[in-house]
């Protein structure tokens, strides 16, 4: 078995992290079995190294990797790409296709994001893990297949669960062995290492000398939280390689290139964000209650005006009503102007009028979403992945949201 500084040499790991040995130790220990493993752990980490690695060091390694970024793959279309389908079972299904799980038969498959699978989907990987067995898309017939299975995500599974996103079953046969690889801000001696091996790599791919930073600008690195990890530190290293005349980086040049937001901020207490708009739909919700309850009000005071002979006398009585839609007091005494409507008898008319307010306070959830959508869209020049980046949704999920409004 090899030693792990060699396994680093080989696949370009950098870093002594005490967590990051931890978890390629468990990788070289547990690659010779065929134990499914579940890679966790926030994006940008370098969580593709994990399943490389395995395979590389199993008995399956003379046969196929396959690497499977299921979050990339549309909902419709998943379940043929992972499991093949039969001529003519869905509209343009011209001829057979095999899928990944029975191409990489004897070797490995990845399956990156694999909390982004359609629950349908999981339900079907659930009974390869358990039986070999999988049925295309299409066909009656059960295949038998022999094959290694690394997951990873970056979900808090144990929440997906509970919302009942992820089905437990599997993620208790994923997880038989679960490897967490550490975000790089708590990796605070590899971060300079790595950038120093990442501005080495620009300066002999860009025919340039390296550049170095200064001590107070390695003070400064060390100290930013990093949110994109060692995808967003090479990023930064590439960026000032290139644009940077002066060699040397001064803390003040470095400012310039580390984003303001989240900085330097403390974790948020309670978890991660998730990734959808939950958020904004629920301030959305509070907003169009408040607008529903304003106009229930301003309704009754309405009502209560027209069938008065006395308006300053209902004025008096609903001060506090007035006051919470129309605002302040003293705003109220000088803005407010009492119609004198004319007493109406019937009251099949006064209901009726009632009728048409009613009506006018028709409020759709559904019609706010798909403006936001079709706005989102437009100003992304209908590129989804930077509309479901600024809505703070999963480009799965926009693109579903476009196929079920026809947008």
């Amino acid at each position: 078995m090899e030693n792990l500084q060699a396994i680093k040499q080989r696949f370009g790991i950098i870093g002594n992290d005490i967590h990051l040995n931890r978890a390629l130790e468990k990788a070289v220990r547990v690659a010779p079995t065929d134990i499914s493993v579940l890679v966790t752990g926030e994006s940008g980490v370098g969580k593709e190294n994990i399943p490389k690695i395995i395979h590389s060091l199993s008995h399956r390694k003379h046969a196929k990797y396959i690497a499977v970024n299921c979050g990339a793959i549309p909902e419709g279309t998943i379940d043929s790409e992972l499991f093949g389908h039969e001529k003519g079972s869905f509209t343009g299904a011209t001829q057979d296709r095999k899928g990944y799980f029975e191409v990489a038969d004897g070797g490995t498959i990845f399956l990156d994001e694999v909390g982004e699978l359609p629950l349908t989907t999981q339900v079907r990987l659930l009974r390869v893990l358990e039986n070999g067995e999988f049925i295309k898309v299409g066909s009656s017939k059960v295949i038998k297949t022999n094959v290694r299975i690394v997951a990873a995500t970056n979900v808090n599974m144990q929440s997906a669960i509970q919302k009942e996103r992820f089905r437990e079953d599997l993620y208790y046969r994923l997880s038989t062995v679960e490897i967490q690889l550490p975000p790089l801000r708590e990796r605070n001696e590899d971060i300079h290492l790595l950038f120093r091996k990442f501005a080495a790599d620009f300066a002999q791919k860009y025919r340039m000398p390296s550049i170095r930073l200064d001590e107070n600008a390695v003070k400064t690195l060390l100290n930013y939280r990093f949110p994109g990890n060692i995808r967003q530190l090479k990023n930064l290293a590439e960026q000032i390689s290139v644009i940077e005349e002066e060699r040397t980086v001064s803390v003040i040049k470095l400012q310039q290139y580390l984003p303001n937001n989240n900085g330097n901020l403390p974790a948020i207490i309670g978890g991660k964000k998730e990734n959808d708009f939950s958020t904004e739909r629920d301030i959305m919700y509070k907003i169009l209650f408040d607008m529903r309850n304003d106009i229930n009000d301003l309704k009754k005071l309405t009502l209560d005006l027209m069938k008065s002979e006395n308006p300053e006398e209902v004025q008096a009585e609903n001060h506090h009503l007035i006051e919470k839609i129309y605002g302040q007091k003293e705003e109220i005494e000088h803005n407010i102007e009492v119609l004198n409507i004319t007493e109406n008898t019937s009251e099949e008319k006064n209901y009726d009028f009632i009728e048409t307010i009613q009506e006018d306070e028709s409020l759709s959830l559904q019609d706010k979403e798909i403006e936001m959508i079709r706005k989102s869209l437009e100003k992304n020049s209908n590129k989804r992945k930077l509309a479901a980046k600024e809505l703070g949704i999963s480009e799965r999920t926009l693109y579903r949201k476009i196929k079920q409004y026809d947008l």
